[in-house]
């Protein structure tokens, strides 16, 4: 359980958490983003890579096993960015936005600190 708290020196609190908390939410809409507009251009289904990254939007925007499902966004917008034509300035950016917050954490503000952050431990009143 202490695993995941090993991969940060602490879960940001803060404005640096605030910041984590946005940039988790700016990944989920960019993801979310795609499988809607794919959709509306009249395709019946969207795509695998947009249907795994709307699957792992809703672990992102939580913030629930955040190293492992950023690195597998960042995955799957790689994929992306080699197997689609046409604009490839949003792929890229979901792609690095993703690999930055594997690097740092969830932030306080998020599944991950609740489970695997630091406790506090108060001494009982003797």
């Amino acid at each position: 359980m202490t695993s995941l708290q090993r991969l940060f020196s602490n879960f940001a609190n803060g404005w640096p958490g605030w910041g984590l908390l946005a940039q988790r939410v700016l990944i989920a809409a960019i993801l979310i983003y795609r499988v809607v507009t794919h959709i509306a251009k009249g395709a019946n289904s969207a795509a695998l890579p947009e249907l795994i990254g709307a699957g792992l939007s809703i672990f992102v925007l939580v913030g629930l096993w955040t190293p492992v499902v950023a690195g597998l966004t960042s995955l799957t917008e790689i994929w992306v960015l080699l197997y689609r034509t046409g604009d490839s300035w949003i792929p890229i950016i979901a792609a690095t936005l993703s690999a930055t917050l594997a690097m740092i954490g969830p932030g306080a503000w998020s599944v991950d600190a609740r489970l695997f952050g630091r406790k506090h431990i108060t001494p009982s009143p003797m």
